[in-house]
């Protein structure tokens, strides 16, 4: 029989019980949207994720501390950075063109009348603005001069100058910090949300300032400031791999421990995007196996309503053996039903999977992108679902004995 006349014949099978065929395909149509719509939204994250670290700069190097616990009886080993180790690297470390040191803080903000509670309060270095790609919008930003002297001054993100001074100059005022009086001297361009965090509702002052009026401590005095992490731009791209040699000698040194064993981690941002993005892959796998399992139910009742169809249809199979319809065409008959049922169902579920997608997106506020590949898979595993589970129903109609079916009432 050829494949044009099965595939009429399987169509017009399935037109005989339309409400029914509906039914056995909507198992496939949910787990082929499932995928997709699985897929797209951990694809969505890793993109969200790789964008919010390559957003922090470029060429960038990430110094943290590294929190390993000694042996028993052993000292244990230093767990953090200095702003010492900083300005070490700065000095010499051949290949860095600046550096940033980041110390938070948070307090109440006020001019005027304008009070502000909880402002988040950033301590960092003069090369922020090139190190973190932050541009400036109006006035400046502080200097080495005013980093070492912890001159009292401030740059604003542009929301929170907006809060303050409304459509006022602000450059120039004086705001006070906690207990501390700043003069504004500077007011970044929007960069919006990275993270969870609003960079234009920062308040910038010198880390020195932080340091001596928000974060005093005694033991800063006696072991140095303490930082979280050191952020160190490269010249270039392929210089990367020398600095980081060179930072991990010069600190070894410096904390006195092996460089094969070092207090300390010392990333690129490439590093942090692969382990972010392994993470989010493992994710993504468990998704679309769940999803898969969807895919399976749908098979199992598209094999479930052939063996129904079978059974209901054993009079027409006989009549058919009767006329000279051989076991292939019975067979290729009922496959070809099932093949249909998936295709027609993967098809929907695929419409259903990319709008679904959209629609998550926009109204879930959860970013998703769709990926080509997933729509291919999904709609070739419908495919193979409708085979291997159709298989079986079609081969047993296939076998029938033709006498016993055409008694078959």
């Amino acid at each position: 029989m050829k494949p044009s006349e099965l595939v009429r014949i399987a169509w017009e099978g399935l037109l005989t019980n339309k409400a029914r065929s509906l039914l056995t395909m909507l198992g496939v149509i949910i787990g082929v949207a499932a995928v997709i719509i699985m897929m797209a939204v951990s694809a969505g994250t890793e993109a969200t994720i790789a964008e919010q670290i390559e957003s922090l700069g470029s060429n960038l190097i990430f110094v943290s501390p590294s929190f390993q616990r000694g042996s028993p009886g052993q000292r244990p080993p230093r767990n953090t950075l200095v702003y010492s180790d900083a300005e070490a690297i700065a000095e010499q470390v051949p290949g860095v063109v600046a550096f940033s040191v980041e110390q938070r803080a948070s307090a109440t903000v006020r001019f005027g009348n304008v009070t502000l509670e909880g402002v988040s309060i950033i301590g960092t270095t003069p090369g922020f603005p090139s190190v973190r790609e932050v541009r400036i919008a109006e006035g400046r930003f502080f200097t080495d001069k005013e980093q070492k002297r912890a001159s009292k001054v401030a740059v604003l993100g542009p929301d929170l100058a907006k809060e303050l001074f409304g459509d006022a100059d602000p450059i120039g005022q004086k705001i006070t910090a906690g207990t501390t009086k700043l003069t504004v001297i500077g007011i970044t361009a929007h960069k919006g949300t990275v993270g969870s965090e609003n960079w234009d509702s920062r308040l910038y002052t010198p880390i020195s300032v932080v340091f001596e009026k928000f974060l005093p401590s005694f033991m800063a005095r006696v072991m140095g400031n303490e930082v979280r992490t050191i952020y160190v731009q490269a010249e270039s791209p392929d210089k990367i791999d020398d600095v980081i040699l060179q930072i991990t000698l010069l600190l070894a040194k410096r904390h006195g421990v092996s460089a094969e064993q070092p207090d300390f981690n010392v990333q690129t941002q490439q590093d942090i995007i692969n382990t972010r993005a392994a993470t989010t892959a493992a994710f993504r796998s468990l998704l679309a196996w769940v999803a898969g399992v969807s895919l399976v139910v749908g098979g199992i009742g598209i094999m479930n309503i052939m063996l129904v169809s079978v059974t209901e249809r054993t009079r027409e199979i006989g009549i058919r053996q009767a006329v000279g319809a051989t076991q292939a065409d019975i067979r290729g008959q009922f496959l070809a039903e099932a093949l249909m049922l998936s295709l027609v169902g993967g098809l929907i579920g695929v419409l259903f999977g990319v709008g679904g997608s959209y629609i998550f997106g926009e109204v879930g506020g959860m970013r998703t992108v769709v990926v080509p590949i997933s729509i291919g898979l999904a709609f070739g595993s419908a495919a193979a679902v409708g085979i291997f589970f159709g298989y079986y129903p079609a081969n047993k109609a296939a076998q029938l004995d033709p006498i016993e079916s055409l008694r078959h009432e």
